[in-house]
């Protein structure tokens, strides 16, 4: 598995979106662009496909942007990278090259296949309130001195 920078880009910006979400208030892409140092352009793509796929919604107007759909706790990162990334799982080419497809039936059977289903149960199981969760331990624990 291969996590694009559009993958990436959009566990963040959910992540954003979910530390505002009990504010009831909608963040535009410019403000999660200037505060996390991601291209504007990007996330305008990122963000398409979030709404296409029904996990955040846009409110139009001056006092418009993107909000969750549902709670944090409810969208997982599986839910985010299958909608983002194109292919999230890539097939693996034979390892015999075709010349003997038992071998490659049982590499794909035996180590391809459950890897893959163990990845999804793993992204599914992280929720972005759980992302958010160790974001805020981490910033508690980040010491400033002056």
């Amino acid at each position: 598995m291969k996590i694009s920078a559009k993958g990436r880009y959009g566990i963040a910006a959910m992540t954003y979106l979910a530390k505002n979400y009990d504010s009831g208030s909608p963040v535009t892409i410019m403000t999660i662009s200037e505060k996390m140092g991601i291209s504007k352009i990007y996330l305008e793509q990122v963000f398409a496909l979030l709404k296409r796929s029904n996990l955040v919604d846009s409110i139009k107007g001056s006092q418009g942007g993107y909000l969750l759909s549902r709670p944090p706790r409810e969208i997982s990162a599986y839910d985010i990278l299958s909608v983002i990334e194109l292919t999230l799982m890539e097939s693996a080419s034979p390892a015999t090259g075709g010349k003997m497809p038992e071998i490659d039936s049982a590499i794909d059977s035996f180590i391809y296949r459950p890897m893959d289903e163990k990845l999804r149960e793993l992204l599914a199981s992280v929720s972005l309130e759980d992302i958010l969760g160790a974001a805020d331990k981490e910033a508690a624990s980040i010491m400033f001195y002056i």
